[in-house]
C-alpha cells in the first residue's frame, strides 16, 4: 500500500527517533513502502525465529520485545513506545526475528516492508547513508543498556531508569510506563530487588511513591549521583 503526500504515515516517520534526521524526500520514499498495522492488547506481533517483515515504527500503544529461555524464563530486551522502533536490526540485516514482540496495549504501528526497504537502500545511496547515521545513535543506545547491566549495580540501574522515565515526559512526577515485573526483567533484576531498591530510594528522600505505579523525583541531583555510581551507602 503506497503512501504519499503529507500522510499520517509520513507524520509518524517524522516523529520517530530513528528517522528524525531524514530529509523530506527520504521520508516520502519510506512512506511509499510502508503500511499501517494494528494489534490488540495481548496479541503476538511476531515470534522469535520467524522471518522479519520489516521495521516497525510505533504510532500508538506499547510493545515489549522479549526473549524466552527453554525453561520459560523471560527477559525483556526492549519496550517500544510511540516514536520508537523495533525489529530494525533484523530488517536491515535480513535475518530472522531474534526475539518475540507482544502488544501490551492496543497498538498502532507503521511497518516499513523489508523487501522494499532492501531494494530502496540499494538504489538510493544518500538514503542509505542517512539511515546508517541514525543507526549509529541506536547502537550507542544499546551500548548504554549494556553498560547499565555490566557496570552499574541494581541501585544505579533503577536510578538511571527513573531519571530517563521522568525526562521522557518532562515532569518530576510520572507513571512508570510498564509493569514492575517487566521493568525488573528489563533491568536484569528480580522483582523483589526492584521493589526493595525503589523503597530504599524513597526512604532516602530521593523519590516519593505516589501509588503503585506513580513516582515523583524529589532530589534530582542526588538521584543523578546514584545513577552515576555513587555507592549506595552514601545516600542513606
Amino acid at each position: 500500500m503506497a503512501d504519499s503526500g503529507n500522510s499520517p504515515i509520513q507524520r509518524y516517520l517524522r516523529q520517530c527517533g530513528l528517522f528524525r534526521g531524514l530529509n523530506e524526500a527520504s521520508t516520502t520514499k519510506l512512506a511509499e513502502i510502508s503500511i499501517s498495522r494494528r494489534f490488540s492488547k495481548g496479541q503476538t506481533i511476531f515470534r522469535e525465529g520467524a522471518p522479519c517483515p520489516g521495521i516497525y515504527v510505533m504510532a500508538e500503544g506499547l510493545v515489549r520485545v522479549v526473549k524466552y529461555a527453554p525453561s520459560g524464563k523471560e527477559h525483556v530486551l526492549h519496550l517500544a513506545y510511540p516514536g520508537m522502533t523495533f525489529a530494525e536490526v533484523a530488517a536491515i540485516g535480513r535475518f530472522p526475528c531474534p526475539a518475540t514482540a507482544e502488544a501490551m496495549e492496543d497498538t498502532h504501528c507503521v511497518l516499513i516492508l523489508q523487501d522494499r526497504l532492501t531494494q530502496l537502500l540499494r538504489a538510493d545511496h544518500p538514503l542509505c547513508l542517512q539511515i546508517m547515521e541514525t543507526f549509529a545513535w541506536w547502537v550507542k543506545h544499546f551500548v548504554g543498556l549494556l553498560e547499565d547491566i555490566v557496570l552499574r549495580d541494581s541501585t544505579g540501574r533503577v536510578a538511571r531508569h527513573l531519571l530517563h522515565a521522568g525526562a521522557a515526559v518532562g515532569e518530576e512526577a510520572f507513571l512508570l510506563p510498564m509493569l514492575k515485573k517487566d521493568l525488573a526483567s528489563h533491568l536484569n533484576l528480580t522483582s523483589e530487588t526492584l521493589s526493595r531498591t525503589i523503597r530504599r530510594l524513597a526512604d532516602a528522600g530521593l523519590i516519593e511513591l505516589l501509588d503503585q505505579q506513580r513516582i515523583r523525583i524529589m532530589d534530582r541531583a542526588r538521584l543523578e549521583d546514584v545513577a552515576a555510581g555513587l555507592p549506595a551507602g552514601e545516600f542513606e
